[in-house]
């Protein structure tokens, strides 16, 4: 008899990569427990004071993630915790937590803060990294979750004058517990820890005052950081005019154990020096001395691109030593690659470390129970990079190896996905909210409550608050006004629902940063305070006035007030407006039969649901179907025979091969589809993994002489030749026509050109490169070509090789040295063209036919590219594989499975609710003019009768088509006509208009 299986995950780590994970599992009907080290979630990427490639604040991002986490009641965190012990066998483990004491009781703290005022102990504090001090008693950060504050044990005098000043009686001095947890599955992310370069002597960290980490760099930028976001160095708090940032400090280098790449220094150094230049006036000089520039993802190649018209340079050199001069200047002495040794003084050197696995993640592999490989990661089985050796427990975010924060949030979904699979009949099932539970309030005066957030020095750096505070109290309808020091911090979002009660507010506006990221979080707090979520109204004062205005403060803090007077004067005429709740087809529809799309449809049929691929095709396997093996020496073969077999065998799922869709209808919950065959699949969810493809290269004698074939054709041989060998990398990407990389070709070129050198030792290999992008562990396999004898030769930028025929089957390679500064002339049996990958033609006609927007580059366009890496902002539609960007094919098949877990969330909660912002049609003044058809970007619109429809379902609620109605017989609920024409009258005039501020029209 089988024994049943647990419907609760333990998710171990609480960085982005946990807090991914324990969102989708708990959005499909598992109970989740989140446990961290830390008194409070959020990982590293909560210390970072932006994130690239877009240079965001780095915690604006993160605090809808961590509001989310914090209000879903499938989730319960237990921080300050260890897992001590783990026992049973997947679906029914038993867990030991020992949760150490807080000496603070969470559900009576207020995040007053009147504890630390008091306490007489201070401490390095490691969120600053060792910056700054903090007290004994402590708040991790002002956006944590959980927000109240902690007793750091081990430096506490026990004086008892943070129990004094409580006024809660929250300070509960105890002794730590045991928790016993029963478990289905185990996720465990623990995270990263940056390399400490004090062992590192020539480099002078702990000698030179001004020599300091990327992380403690990162602190310095941040706005909560020890010097509120002001650049200055460590020595004298003078502003650096001259800063270098060194690279691949405690990675790629064997010698110290830590011979891969740490994937995202390069970035993190390009990201920090253009923060520096935004955030310095004056002149700033930046250098980043590096041996390989790595820009593999996503934006990255444009966002150095950047940098480099915004001044950074960029050298290619080794260093050799650091010495402190007189004035607290650092001399960096550095030899350029054809040998010449420089001596640069500057203001400030940044040692961009690498990141490794911690002691305590170490530990935690120990007490699990799975393997690691030499550099402490997690082992993983091939194309199973979530399963760790242990069955039922799963690796996500970096435990596996290093990984930016797109991937580690698609790990994240992936191991959520594999967890959800293996508990499939587990899972619990969730239930629309009651919308009888929020008080009406249309037809009563308006009460609203003004919030206006500091956001550290973000705003409140440039915006005098107070003042706004103050100017708009006396406003009509204002019935309270107030500074939030956070607006999306625990506490502060406490304090609105709090307001909402004892003030008798009706709608709120909250001052603050952008609505795009956070107005979903305050709507959800006003909701949760009895009230519809739609009488909330934003104003941007970070994006439209702090981050624009930055060198006019008062000029500043008046187009502040305006904008929250227009704000407030449209939340008094907002009315309450309803989410639609529709039932779920548990159906999913793929397309695009390659290992990605495979993988998501296995994924989702192993939850219990019905999945149709439909494929061009006659056959599964897509570009995978070429390859032999993977970098990593992984047998593709093998692998997608496996897969293939597993997909035809499978009773939920359902080939159409050498079919297309025609058309496409519906929403999320309720799509209908039709393929050329006329078969018509009514699905819940929709993935898109059409692929990509080599571009048809014309260059370099491709196609004109037989010695001359590209990567792909090199991987599909069978045997190869012996021949002296030339790998030309770069062919038609990281230019100005294609400015992106296609992500795959260093690692695979590498792995061919180790095999060449392995089969026939007699012949000479070489690869000619711009930058080697062979990160994380791949690095390894750079070092084993060159120790094998392949020969790297860097080529620049418009000094690209020449390819010319040599007669008898051979071909002559020249390109300038970059060691000699000459010209080299080579000559081979076989050249080989890493060609770069475009977006296929399949891809752009599924973008239009599921109304989901492509970028520039033609590959689908992510609804939010840091935390919904595989999402598209159409609900329901997902997207993995080549199809989102060029990629390995493991991380291709991780999105696959990242893609499973999202979409069988949906499925699982059996509903889907629908924003209540759509666009409405006025029948009796629609004139079938069709201007909304053209002019809508989402094809919802369609003439149905003698009138226009829009399902509200599919509407984006953009407004486009309420614009453009020449008879104005479209209306957007939540913003009708008036609502807006108050703002503007308000925004153009600078005064109140008591009378438009206090009607209340629909």
């Amino acid at each position: 008899m089988a024994v049943a299986r647990e419907g609760s995950v333990l998710v171990v780590g609480g960085g982005v990569a946990g807090l991914q994970a324990s969102l989708d599992l708990a959005e499909g009907g598992f109970q989740v427990y989140l446990v961290d080290e830390a008194p409070a979630v959020g990982g590293k990427m909560a210390m970072l004071g932006r994130v690239f490639p877009t240079n965001e604040c780095s915690l604006c991002t993160l605090s809808p993630k961590l509001a989310a986490v914090a209000h879903h009641p499938g989730i319960t965190a237990i921080t300050g915790a260890r897992v001590a012990a783990v026992e049973g066998k997947a679906g029914r483990f038993t867990v030991r937590v020992r949760q150490e004491d807080r000496g603070v009781d969470l559900d009576r703290c207020k995040a007053c803060g009147d504890c630390a005022a008091v306490c007489p102990v201070e401490a390095p504090d490691s969120f600053n990294a060792g910056l700054a001090n903090r007290k004994a008693i402590y708040q991790l950060y002002p956006q944590a979750y959980p927000k109240g504050y902690a007793i750091d044990a081990a430096v506490c005098l026990e004086c008892g004058a943070c129990e004094t000043v409580c006024p809660s009686g929250a300070i509960t001095r105890g002794v730590g517990r045991d928790i016993e947890l029963r478990v289905g599955a185990i996720i465990l992310s623990p995270g990263l820890e940056p390399f400490d370069p004090g062992g590192l002597a020539h480099l002078g960290y702990g000698r030179c005052k001004n020599v300091m980490t990327s992380l403690e760099f990162e602190r310095v930028l941040s706005i909560g950081g020890p010097s509120q976001g002001r650049l200055v160095r460590p020595s004298d708090g003078m502003v650096p005019r001259r800063i270098a940032w060194i690279q691949c400090v405690g990675s790629r280098n064997p010698a110290i154990g830590r011979g891969y790449c740490s994937t995202v220094c390069c970035l993190g150094a390009v990201k920090a020096a253009l923060s520096a230049g935004e955030q310095v006036q004056g002149s700033l000089e930046r250098v980043i001395l590096l041996r390989d520039l790595r820009g593999y993802a996503k934006g990255h190649y444009r966002y150095i691109e950047r940098a480099r018209r915004a001044g950074v340079r960029f050298v290619y050199a080794g260093v050799s030593g650091l010495r402190e001069l007189g004035d607290g200047s650092v001399e960096v002495r550095y030899s350029l690659e054809d040998g010449t040794v420089v001596n640069e003084v500057f203001d400030l050197v940044v040692l961009s470390v690498g990141l490794g696995p911690s002691d305590s993640a170490r530990r935690l592999a120990e007490i699990a129970g799975v393997e690691l490989d030499r550099f402490g990661f997690c082992k993983t089985q091939p194309f199973r990079t979530t399963a760790a050796s242990r069955p039922g427990i799963f690796a996500a975010g970096s435990f596996s190896g290093p990984k930016d924060i797109p991937d580690a949030v698609t790990s994240g979904s992936a191991a959520a996905g594999a967890a959800a699979a293996l508990l499939s009949g587990s899972r619990g099932r969730q239930s629309p909210v009651d919308p009888a539970a929020e008080r009406d309030v249309d037809g009563l005066p308006p009460r609203v409550g003004v919030f206006v957030c500091r956001c550290g020095t973000n705003i409140g750096g440039v915006v005098d608050v107070s003042r706004v505070v103050e100017a708009v109290s006396g406003e009509p309808g204002v019935a309270l006004a107030k500074e939030v020091k956070y607006a999306c911090a625990e506490d502060s979002l406490d304090l609105m629902r709090e307001a909402v009660e004892e003030h008798g507010l009706n709608r709120i506006v909250v001052a603050a940063c952008s609505p795009r990221s956070h107005k979903l979080v305050f709507e959800e707090t006003l909701r949760k305070a009895g009230l519809n979520r739609y009488l909330c109204e934003m104003a941007n004062i970070r994006d439209q006035v702090a981050w624009v205005h930055a060198d006019e403060p008062a000029a500043a803090t008046s187009k502040a007030i305006s904008l929250v007077r227009g704000a407030i004067a449209r939340a008094c005429g907002l009315t309450a407006v309803r989410d639609l709740c529709d039932p779920v087809v548990p159906v999913a529809l793929v397309v695009g039969g390659g290992a990605s799309g495979m993988e998501a449809a296995l994924g989702i049929a192993e939850q219990g649901f019905e999945v149709h691929v439909v494929e061009r095709s006659g056959e599964l396997g897509g570009r995978a179907g070429q390859m032999v093996v993977t970098p990593g020496g992984d047998d593709v073969t093998e692998f997608l025979e496996d897969l293939i077999k597993k997909i035809k065998s499978h009773p939920l799922v359902h080939l159409h091969l050498n079919s297309r869709v025609r058309t496409v209808d519906g929403h999320v919950g309720n799509f209908r589809t039709t393929l050329d065959s006329g078969r018509e699949i009514q699905h819940g969810v929709a993935v898109l993994a059409t692929g990509a493809r080599e571009i048809a290269w014309q260059g370099y004698l491709h196609g004109k002489h037989p010695a001359v074939m590209t990567l792909d054709r090199l991987e599909a041989a069978v045997e190869c030749p012996p021949h002296d060998t030339v790998f030309i990398q770069c062919v038609g990407s990281r230019n100005a026509e294609r400015p992106y990389c296609s992500r795959s070709c260093c690692s695979r070129a590498v792995a061919a050109a180790i095999r060449l050198r392995k089969r026939h030792p007699g012949n000479r290999v070489f690869v000619l490169y711009r930058d080697m992008n062979t990160y994380g562990l791949d690095e390894e396999r750079y070092r084993q070509a060159r120790e094998l004898g392949v020969v790297f030769i860097r080529y620049r930028l418009g000094e690209e090789p020449v390819v010319e025929d040599a007669g008898s089957g051979r071909v002559k390679i020249r390109v300038i040295d970059h060691i000699l500064g000459a010209p080299l002339e080579l000559e081979a049996g076989r050249v080989v063209l890493a060609v770069a990958a475009e977006a296929s033609a399949a891809g752009r006609d599924m973008a239009r036919l599921m109304k989901v927007p492509c970028d520039a580059d033609g590959f689908f366009l992510e609804a939010q590219h840091m935390l919904r890496p595989v999402d598209f902002a159409a609900a329901g539609v997902f997207m993995c594989g080549e199809g989102q960007g060029p990629k390995r094919l493991e991380e291709s098949v991780l999105q696959g499975q990242a893609v499973a877990g999202r979409a069988g969330a949906i499925l699982a909660k059996g509903f889907v609710r629908t924003r209540g912002v759509w666009a409405v049609v006025d029948d009796k003044r629609c004139a079938a003019c069709l201007t909304c058809v053209r002019f809508c970007p989402f094809n919802v619109p369609v003439l149905a009768g003698n009138a226009v429809h829009i399902e509200p379902v599919q509407c984006q609620g953009c407004g486009i088509c309420m614009a453009e109605c020449p008879n104005e017989a479209i209306s957007l609920n939540g913003y009708k006509r008036e609502q807006l024409t108050v703002l503007v009258r308000i925004l153009l005039s600078g005064e109140a208009d008591h009378d438009c501020c206090l009607s209340r029209e629909s």
